[in-house]
Order: C-alpha cells, then sequence, then structure tokens
C-alpha cells in the first residue's frame, strides 16, 4: 500500500492515511485500491482488534477527492465512476460495521471527501485550533458530496438543520463542530490525540453494545422528521421552487444535492447512499462540473500561491496608506484597509467630504454591531486607524498612496504630482482608475517605475476582486508589492498588462453594448433583459448600464474620441455606443441616480423598477427577427471573444486571470468556469465556428483573428 499505512499492536489497528509525493492525503485510484486492501486487513485480524484508529501523517488530516482525475473523466464514464464510489462506500461500510469502535483523529482540515473519511469514525476527536475547517464544499465546485456525506450529515442533522452544510458548503471550525455533535471531543494539540481515542476505545471493553452509528440502531429517528412530517413536507414542496430561483436552472449541482437528500430520507440508510452514488456519477462527469473545479480550484489556487505575481520578491504588506478622494470608491477602500489593521489616511478637498468619506466605515460596522457580529470596541479600533483630512501634509510617510478622484486626466495628473512627493521613501504610487491607460496617467510621477494601477470594484466591501494594471514603465517590485497589498486585503489580484479599460472594463463593455445595439436592432428590451438573466449574468445589459450611469459611459465614449483625435485618428462608435449617446443627448436618460434611464425608478418607497415604455416606440421594430438562444450566445460570446482577444493582445498574461477576473470582476456566469473557460468546455473547434456564424450576422465584434485563434489553442488547460 502506497497510501495507507496499517498496523496492528495491542488490539489498536491504525490506518494512517499518507500519500506519497502529495502535499495532502487525496481520494486518488491508488488510495481507493489500498483502502480496499486495508479493509480486508482488518477483516481478517478482526478477531484481535479492539478498536480501529484512523489517522493522517501530514499536518492535515484529508483533503478530499483527486481533482485532477475529476477533469480528465469522459461522459462514457460515468459507470465506472459510479462503481469505484460504490466500491468507497462498502469499504466504509464494512468498517463501521464491524462491531469494533473506530475513532477518527482530526489533526487538521479535512474538506469534501476528507469529512467523509472522517465521518467514517463512531467517535470524532479533533485538535481544538480555530483555524482548522471541517465540511463539505463540493458544490462550490459544481459536485455533490457523494463518498456518503449527503446521507450521514441528513440522518445527523436533519433535513432542514442539514441544509446550510451541504446546499450551501459552510463549513465549520472544531469548536462549532462540538456545539453541532459532528465532532465528540476536542483535544489541545495533535500529540493528545491518540491518548484520547485509546481511552474512548476502552470504554468499549466488554461493552454489551458493540460501537455503532445512531442510524445503524434499530430505534434511530432522523431528527427534525422525514418527508412524510406534514411540517417538513410543507417546506420541501417549495424548496426545488426556491431553489430554481437562485440556479436559474444553470447549476445542476445543488439541486442534485437536494434531490438525493430528500430521497435517501425516505430509504434505509444503505438504498440512500447508492441514491447519492448515482447522482455523483451523473454529475461529476458533467461539463459545468469540469468548468467550476477547473476555475474556483485550479485556477483559484494559481492566484491564491502567487502564479500572477513576480518572482523572488520579498513579501509586503503596507503599514500606512493614503487615499485621494473619499467617495463611493475612496470610502470603501479605507474600510477594506481599516478592516485588515492598516493606519489609513483618507483625503479629500474638504473636512466635511472626507469625514462623509469615513462615516461610511461607521455605518457599515454599525449594522455589525447591532447584529452583534461585531463588538463596539472592534468597531471604534477599526474607525480609529481611519484618518478623515483635507491637508495634504497628513500623507507624509504613507507606504502607499493610492488616487480614487473623478476620471479626469488633468485633476488625475494635479493629485499625482501633489501628493507623490509625501510618500515614506521607497514607496509607491497607485490609481484606482477604471478605463485610462496607466502608462499616460504615468506622466504626471515622478517615478513612473513606482506607478501603478490599483483597480477596486464597486461597492468595495462586497466585491472581491482587485485587477493589478502594470503600466509600460512599471517595475516589478511594485507590481509584487501590489499583489501583495491586495492579498492583504483580503481579496483576489489578477494582474493585466496596460491598456484602454484593461481588461475588465473593457470586456463589461462588450457585454452591455451588445445588448445597447440588440435594442438598436429593434428587439424588445424585455428579451434581451432576460436573455442576460437566463444565460446567468447576475442583471441584464440594460440595467447594469443604468447603474454605471449612461452618462458616463458618454463620458468615456467622448474621452476616447478626443483621444483618437490627439493620435491623429478616428475612433467609429459601435452601435451600442450610439444608442447610449442618444439616451443621454437626445432623450436626457442618464442613468440610475438620474432617476431615468432605459428603466423608470419611482419615487415611491418599496416601488420596483420598470423599462422605460417609451422605449417600444422609440426602438422596437416588430418585425426583427431574433430568439432566446441567439440572444444569450451574443451576450456570451462577445465577452469570451473580447476576452481571447486581450489573451493575444498580451493585456492578459494567463488564463487563471482571465476565468477569475470575468466571474468576479464582470459577473460572467460561474457554471461557465469564465471566459476562457467557456471556449474550452464548448470546444475550440465549435467556439471558432459559431464565433464565425455571429460575425457574419452582426459585425466584427465576433470576429477572430488567426492571432487569436492560436492563442486560444496554445492556452488550452491540459490536466
Amino acid at each position: 500500500m502506497k497510501t495507507i499505512k496499517y498496523e496492528l499492536t495491542d488490539g489498536i489497528a491504525t490506518l494512517t492515511f499518507n500519500e506519497e509525493g502529495s502535499p495532502v492525503n487525496t481520494m486518488c485510484a491508488q488510495w481507493q485500491k489500498d483502502l480496499t486492501a486495508a479493509t480486508a486487513e482488518v477483516v481478517k485480524d478482526r478477531d484481535g482488534i479492539r478498536g480501529i484508529v484512523l489517522a493522517s501523517a501530514k499536518s492535515t488530516f484529508f483533503a478530499g477527492a483527486d481533482l485532477k482525475a475529476t477533469m480528465r473523466l469522459k461522459a462514457s464514464d460515468a459507470a465506472e465512476v459510479f462503481q469505484e464510489i460504490e466500491q468507497t462506500k462498502k469499504n466504509f461500510r464494512t468498517l463501521e460495521t464491524l462491531g469494533k469502535p473506530v475513532v477518527s483523529c482530526l489533526n487538521g482540515t479535512a474538506l469534501g471527501g476528507g469529512w467523509e473519511v472522517a465521518l467514517v469514525g463512531h467517535y470524532r476527536i479533533a485538535v481544538d485550533d480555530k483555524k482548522i475547517q471541517f465540511g463539505l464544499p463540493e458544490i462550490t465546485l459544481g459536485l455533490i458530496p457523494g463518498a456518503s456525506g449527503i446521507t450521514k450529515m441528513t440522518r445527523m442533522l436533519g433535513l432542514m438543520g442539514a441544509q446550510p452544510y451541504i446546499l450551501e458548503s459552510k463549513l465549520f471550525n472544531p469548536h462549532e463542530a462540538l456545539e453541532l455533535g459532528l465532532v465528540h471531543e476536542l483535544v489541545p494539540d495533535a500529540a493528545a490525540l491518540r491518548p484520547a481515542a485509546l481511552a474512548w476505545i476502552a470504554t468499549h471493553d466488554g461493552a454489551a453494545a458493540p460501537a455503532h452509528h445512531p442510524w445503524d440502531d434499530k430505534n434511530y429517528k432522523m431528527p427534525g422528521g422525514t418527508p412524510a412530517n406534514p411540517k417538513i413536507a410543507g417546506m420541501l414542496a417549495v424548496a426545488p421552487a426556491v431553489l430554481k430561483q437562485k440556479t436559474r436552472g444553470l447549476y445542476p449541482a445543488p439541486e442534485y444535492a437536494l434531490a438525493a437528500m430528500v430521497e435517501g430520507a425516505q430509504v434505509d440508510f444503505d438504498t440512500a447512499l447508492r441514491i447519492e452514488s448515482r447522482y455523483l456519477a451523473r454529475l461529476i462527469v458533467s461539463p459545468v462540473a469540469k468548468n467550476m473545479i477547473n476555475t474556483f480550484f485550479f485556477n483559484m489556487n494559481a492566484i491564491k500561491s502567487g502564479r500572477s505575481r513576480p518572482k523572488d520578491i520579498p513579501r509586503y504588506k503596507p503599514q500606512k496608506v493614503g487615499l485621494l478622494g473619499a467617495g463611493m470608491m475612496g470610502a470603501g477602500i479605507a474600510f477594506a484597509q481599516a478592516s485588515r489593521g492598516i493606519a489609513t489616511v483618507l483625503k479629500d478637498v474638504s473636512q466635511d467630504k472626507a469625514d462623509a468619506g469615513k462615516a461610511y466605515s461607521a455605518k457599515l460596522t454599525q449594522s455589525r454591531v447591532d447584529k452583534g457580529r461585531m463588538s463596539a470596541s472592534d468597531q471604534a479600533a477599526l474607525l480609529s486607524r481611519i484618518q478623515a483630512t483635507d491637508q495634504v501634509a497628513s500623507l507624509t510617510g504613507c507606504d502607499l498612496i493610492i488616487e480614487a478622484v473623478f476620471e479626469r486626466r488633468d485633476l488625475k495628473a494635479k493629485v499625482t504630482q501633489e501628493a507623490e512627493p509625501l510618500l515614506a521613501p521607497g514607496g509607491f504610487f497607485a490609481s484606482n482608475t477604471s478605463t485610462l491607460p496607466i502608462s499616460g496617467l504615468a506622466l504626471a510621477s515622478a517615478h513612473p517605475g513606482k506607478f501603478i494601477g490599483i483597480h477596486f470594484f464597486s461597492p468595495v466591501d462586497k466585491m472581491k476582486l482587485v485587477e493589478i494594471i502594470r503600466g509600460k514603465q512599471t517595475d516589478d517590485e511594485t507590481v509584487a508589492r501590489a499583489f501583495d497589498y491586495v492579498q492583504a486585503l483580503g481579496k483576489i489580484p489578477i494582474v493585466v498588462n496596460d491598456s484602454r479599460g484593461f481588461y475588465t472594463s473593457r470586456t463589461f463593455g462588450t457585454f452591455v453594448m451588445e445588448g445597447a445595439a440588440m435594442l438598436g436592432e429593434g428587439i424588445p428590451a424585455a428579451a434581451i433583459e432576460n436573455a442576460g438573466i437566463q444565460c446567468g449574468m447576475p442583471v441584464g445589459p440594460l440595467a447594469v448600464l443604468d447603474e454605471t450611469a449612461l452618462s458616463l459611459s458618454v463620458h468615456v465614449l467622448d474621452q476616447t474620441r478626443s483621444d483618437y483625435v490627439a493620435e491623429g485618428k478616428t475612433y467609429i462608435a459601435t452601435p451600442g455606443e450610439l444608442i447610449v449617446e442618444r439616451m443621454v443627448k437626445e432623450f436626457d436618460r442618464n442613468g440610475r441616480t438620474a432617476g431615468a434611464g432605459f428603466y423608470d425608478y419611482p419615487e415611491e418607497k418599496g416601488a420596483k423598477k420598470t423599462l422605460w415604455p417609451e422605449l417600444k416606440t422609440l426602438f422596437e421594430k416588430p418585425d426583427a427577427a431574433w430568439n432566446i438562444t441567439g440572444l444569450k450566445d451574443r451576450l456570451l460570446y462577445r465577452q469570451a471573444v473580447e476576452t481571447a482577444r486581450c489573451l493575444s493582445e498580451n493585456v492578459l498574461t494567463s488564463v487563471h486571470d482571465a476565468n477569475i477576473g470575468s466571474i468576479f470582476g464582470i459577473g460572467f456566469p460561474a457554471w461557465t468556469g469564465g471566459a476562457m473557460q467557456f471556449i474550452y468546455s464548448m470546444g475550440v473547434d465549435a467556439f471558432v465556428q459559431r464565433a464565425s456564424e455571429l460575425a457574419a450576422k452582426y459585425g466584427p465584434g465576433f470576429a477572430l483573428s488567426d492571432e487569436v485563434k492560436t492563442t486560444i489553442k496554445k492556452h488550452q488547460p491540459i490536466y
């Protein structure tokens, strides 16, 4: 056996998990084989065994499934996967029903399949450490817990009690596990695990009833009742509809998990396990599962481990950071910094404006204090880290200064020249711009090598992504420091090279402008918005344009036109941009904040926005040819094509930055695994074929050059 060490000493059979050449234990093919062999050893030695201990030789207990192997599965592998899952469960059941006490010694984290291994123990002992995590995160990867996790958690916590831990992938630490009854004992350190396990096994020597799980007791009753209970039945009648509203039918995993929970609760334990295996086997070979594993596991880990960060530069955390501009962005960044212990100087043109920016943090923390999620002293400490000021001198000694002023070149240049000299020696300067090229803004800097773009998304307290933009002269140390700063805020950094709109704003622009172009073609506004929702975008393109302000889009268009003129070129506006320009300049519809855009915003409290009725009169054409599939394709393909172009032009340098950036920055549907994974999941040839059909009908926005096609093929991930 290469992944499990089996020892029998003094009547104690110990199975120690230790996968060769891996930092963690996984349910790889070798482990599955070894588990069968180890289980056979236990059965053979049964008469000499007083108790069984499950332990780990790694710093964590067990990590879960072998996801690289999962990525290699094809649809035709489903039957084989079903047999493998059933064999693993058969081994689990053999150990659990042998009549010998089984103890799981949890020295560290056990997630997914790892938690399912932990649940084999009749008695579970964990090290009391807040950093240790337990639970079933499978749904977040497009999978379901299929190695008995659904069946056991439902039988331990009940149908309603188990839902947050299965359907919402809620994780818990050892202390919470103890309160839930999922862990039976806590010990101070790993050295105390085995003595505690042996002490518990000793209590079973000569015991009348052999050790067993609650559900193997003839008097077992499910907590809260089964689906036959009228109260539970009433809740379950609406559960699928509520779930469908959340998933929009695009994410099979939560639906399969709920089905396995409810169906399994109506049958005996072993039948429930088989139901669970069937759902997992069907799901694990599906494109959605692969898309989500690729991005939320492999791509996310690539970012967390710093694959986009310049190498060999020491880790860095700024102690004091200055912010220029206390508007929505500046105030949001101030809160993010103060929450993470960073001293913050929030500067605006007047003390009133600076104070208003700081008040945003007071408002956000107050709701937490009111709900008991934060203490008043923690709130006071957080607020004390923000110094609101109208004095530029207060910025003296900052390690980093970020300007978050209005998107005007002259204004950004003025504040840069005013504040940059106050940086601490070796400090760096950043612009939180969403569209203006960094290399151009760096012209105002005395040290362009120490000038970078750090693009936060609004609202900063909710949005996890931060786009780091390397200007033409930005040096490696500054990129690495910006990366570390973003991670210190608990956010997700992607690194891109400089261009107009960078990656996220440029690609997001294609989504909203494709929606506006559809309106100009005479397609009903409601159909456009529904297509956006149905393909999995958070909201429709016209609603987004209203939120970001139509006037801002026109301001960017005007700025782009004048930039082109300055370069001796002419900018040709897209059909979508021309529609937005008409909305602002002809009809005075500026967006949500102005109370009128593509939607009307009633002033009565609680009244819902409605599409502006005049859109029908002004734009809709009864003879416009369209179907919902075509609209959905246009919205997704347009963004994917633009992403591939960004990769080809070296604006993006990696697929992981593209996928994570598209999902967390622009709301590209998570079921696709991101804009590049969408291409790979479709199949490169099929994607190229469909894009050329769309280009022939709807213009050059969908056209793929030979360079872009080559780039797509070159970056295709291999597992």
